[in-house]
């Protein structure tokens, strides 16, 4: 059986070319980062697929839909940094214990809807569940935070499954596997098939389809729904400068999110109030003991807190002004100003 860094040396197919039993090659791997990601803008990929299904937290749809119309949104970060600089690890690892080949691919698009898209991390050219081992498939590869390790217990997360499948869609895959690193030391790896998910692969497409035609062809973006600070942030990135008015007293929307922020921020400011008493109460009970007992039982204590050291930035700025400089960064943010006459409404 040839090795993974043999198969991983042999010559890479060319632009064009039939690479899956439905996708073609639209980038090799080897392509400049700065190709891909405008290659990527002509399609729906299973990154996206996720975050247009709802399935993504800190990703909005409205995301995808200005990283499509070139709008420069990206914020990946520390994870996906990591996620990059593990995936080769990850995969051979897969390799290693499955007795397989794999080899890196690039950008495919399905030949018949090119804007169905995906990026392999690989392709399996010797599946271990089939006797016939040029049986086609693929490898996801993905890094994890320890503090998600339990959704991975029972098999992939929604988020990853959605992701897989839109792959086997594109690539007229019958199956394909994952294998996953959790925590830096955790590893899982199972398998996602076709025939268990044809209902759901279906009504994927269908979002998708829907998405490119009625947001990105039409240039009308989705509504932001989702994580709210995810949101903001995006909105953030979207207009650092701000000046100027604009008229929302017919914007139904608009007026309703701003009676919702303010029953909200009261709501918020007056748990914080009935919270602080109702520690105040509970500290009161211990007297000069640390813990407090229910029927024999610990219900509570007093734990000292590892908060983090406090700064003054003014007597630094002042003392070590090179100091200050080379160490406090600007984090600039904004806040939500409701005029006196709009308060309590």
């Amino acid at each position: 059986m040839t090795t993974t860094a043999q198969a991983g040396a042999s010559t890479a197919p060319a632009a064009g070319r039939r690479v899956t039993p439905t996708g073609r090659l639209i980038l090799p791997a080897t392509a400049d980062r700065a190709d891909w990601l405008t290659a990527r803008r002509s399609g729906i990929g299973s990154s996206d697929v996720p975050a247009i299904l709802g399935l993504v937290e800190k990703k909005p749809p409205l995301t995808v839909y200005y990283d499509k119309i070139g709008r420069d949104v990206d914020d990946a970060g520390e994870a996906a940094y990591w996620g990059n600089a593990n995936e080769e690890n990850v995969a051979r690892r897969w390799a290693m214990q499955n007795r397989s080949v794999i080899r890196r691919i690039g950008l495919v698009a399905h030949v018949d809807h090119p804007h169905w898209m995906t990026t392999l991390d690989r392709r399996v050219t010797e599946c271990p569940l089939a006797e016939d081992q040029r049986i086609p498939c693929a490898l996801e590869v993905k890094t994890r935070s320890a503090f998600k390790s339990a959704q991975w217990h029972a098999g992939a997360p929604d988020d990853v499954t959605a992701q897989v499948l839109w792959q086997i869609v594109v690539n007229g895959y019958e199956h394909m596997h994952y294998a996953v690193l959790i925590g830096g030391n955790e590893y899982h790896q199972g398998t996602i098939r076709a025939d268990q998910y044809t209902d759901v692969m279906a009504d994927i497409t269908t979002a998708v389809d829907k998405f490119w035609v009625e947001h990105v062809q039409a240039e009308v973006p989705p509504e932001p729904t989702g994580d709210g600070e995810s949101l903001v942030k995006l909105f953030r990135r979207l207009h650092p400068t701000r000046s100027g008015s604009v008229d929302v007293d017919r914007h139904d929307d608009a007026l309703d999110a701003l009676y919702d922020y303010g029953r909200h921020q009261r709501t918020e400011a007056n748990a914080k109030k009935a919270k602080a008493a109702a520690k105040a109460r509970m500290v009161a009970a211990l007297g000069d003991a640390q813990s407090a007992l229910i029927g024999g039982e610990r219900a509570y204590s007093l734990e000292p807190s590892n908060a983090a050291p406090k700064v003054d930035l003014e007597q630094l700025a002042e003392r070590w002004p090179d100091a200050y400089a080379a160490c406090v960064a600007p984090n600039p943010t904004e806040r939500i100003d409701i005029a006196p006459n709009f308060k309590g409404i």
